[in-house]
């Protein structure tokens, strides 16, 4: 269990995050045309997670659009953008603000990813959703980067999560 918190007021996520240097866990997620996401459909990529509560926040979406941006100049690179969002949702989002460049999924239909990253919220306001982290992945799914945003009302360190990327 971390702490974290939601306007300065702590709540819990089940589990921990990865660490750096573990194999990270397989993880089957939903695209918004409702197929199944799966870890082996980025094999030899280096994976950016960025793993949010929800798009119908300014901060969530404030990061999709972020790391749309980033996205164009990585290579090799797959851009996963994770929340419980519903895939029609995370559609009509995409949709309306222009965003290609990295790929929505959603963690709706199993908490497996939740718990096995360490992320699903456990009490306060925001339970049942995930916790704001980024988690950078190798071509062989080690971990090489990961920040649990403290205060889930911020964004993550977008410099420090390329700067990792761009050193492996």
């Amino acid at each position: 269990m971390q702490t974290i918190h939601f306007n300065g007021t702590p709540c819990h996520t089940y589990g921990t995050i990865p660490t750096v240097g573990e194999k990270a866990p397989c993880y089957t997620l939903v695209a918004p045309d409702l197929k199944e996401i799966r870890c082996s459909d980025h094999k030899g990529k280096r994976i950016i997670m960025n793993i949010f509560p929800s798009l119908d926040t300014s901060v969530c979406a404030l990061s999709v659009r972020r790391f749309n941006e980033l996205a164009a100049k990585l290579d090799n690179t797959v851009v996963l953008c994770i929340s419980m969002d519903l895939p029609f949702a995370a559609k009509r989002f995409c949709s309306a603000e222009g965003i290609d460049g990295v790929t929505i999924a959603s963690a709706f239909r199993s908490s497996i990813f939740s718990e096995k990253y360490g992320l699903k919220i456990v009490d306060g306001l925001l339970a049942g959703l995930l916790a704001r982290a980024i988690i950078i992945l190798d071509e062989n799914r080690n971990v090489v980067y990961t920040q649990l945003v403290d205060e889930i009302t911020t964004e993550p360190e977008y410099d420090k999560a390329i700067a990792a990327l761009n050193s492996i």
